[in-house]
C-alpha cells in the first residue's frame, strides 16, 4: 500500500508539474523559468501543508523524488511542448486523478498530526490547489481555482469533506479516503467530460 501511494504521488507530482511547465512555455520562460513553475506547482501545496502542520522538513524536500520528478516534468514539457498540448485530455484526466489524490492524503496526514476535522479538510483542499495557486502567482495573474467554471476545487473540498467527515464520525480512514478520492476524480471527470460548472459572479441586470 505504501508503495502504491508513493507512485500516485509521483504521478501526480509529474503531472502538475506539467501544467506548470506548459505555463511557462506559454509565457516564453527560459528553461530555468520552466522548471521553477513546474516545480511550484508539483509541490508547493504539500510544503504549505507540512509547514502549517509541524512537518518538517516537508515530505516534498525530505525526499529527494518528487523534486526529481517535477524537474524531469519540466524538462519534457520545454522540449515537447507541442505534443503535451495535444495530449491535453490524458493529461487532465491524470491531473484530476492527482487531485483526488492530494486532497484525500493531505487531509489525512492533517489529521494525523492531531488537527480537527473542519483543519484538516482546509489543508486537504491546500494540499490540492496549492500548487496551482502558486503557480499562477508567479506569473502574475489571477489564480485559475478563483476564476475557473469548472469544478476543480470544489471537487477537491468534496474529496477532503469526506475524509474530514468520517474522522469526525470515528469512522475506518481507509474507506474514507478511497471513498473521497472517487468522489473527487468524479466530480472533476464530470466536470471536463460534461462540463459541470460552478455559476460565475457578474453584475445584475
Amino acid at each position: 500500500m505504501q508503495v502504491a501511494l508513493l507512485t500516485f504521488d509521483l504521478i501526480g507530482t509529474f503531472v502538475f508539474a506539467l501544467s506548470g511547465g506548459v505555463l511557462a512555455v506559454r509565457k516564453q520562460l527560459d528553461l530555468f523559468g520552466v522548471l521553477v513553475l513546474a516545480c511550484a506547482a508539483a509541490v508547493s501545496g504539500g510544503i504549505v501543508r507540512d509547514v502549517l502542520i509541524g512537518a518538517h522538513p516537508p515530505a516534498s524536500l525530505a525526499d529527494w523524488r518528487y523534486l526529481v520528478v517535477a524537474m524531469a516534468a519540466g524538462l519534457v514539457t520545454f522540449r515537447w511542448h507541442g505534443v503535451i498540448e495535444r495530449l491535453r485530455n490524458p493529461v487532465q484526466l491524470f491531473d484530476a486523478a492527482g487531485l483526488a489524490l492530494f486532497a484525500v492524503l493531505g487531509t489525512g496526514k492533517a489529521l494525523a498530526f492531531g488537527l480537527s476535522p473542519f483543519a484538516a479538510m482546509l489543508l486537504g483542499i491546500i494540499t490540492g490547489i496549492g500548487g496551482g495557486i502558486a503557480r499562477d502567482l508567479l506569473v502574475v495573474r489571477t489564480p485559475v481555482v478563483l476564476q475557473q467554471t469548472e469544478l476543480y476545487a470544489m471537487a477537491a473540498l468534496v474529496g477532503s469533506g469526506i475524509v474530514a467527515l468520517a474522522a469526525a464520525s470515528h469512522l475506518p480512514q481507509h474507506p474514507a479516503m478511497v471513498l473521497g478520492a472517487l468522489a473527487c476524480f468524479g466530480l472533476r471527470f464530470m466536470s471536463i467530460r460534461r462540463g459541470w460548472k460552478l455559476p460565475v459572479a457578474g453584475p445584475r441586470e
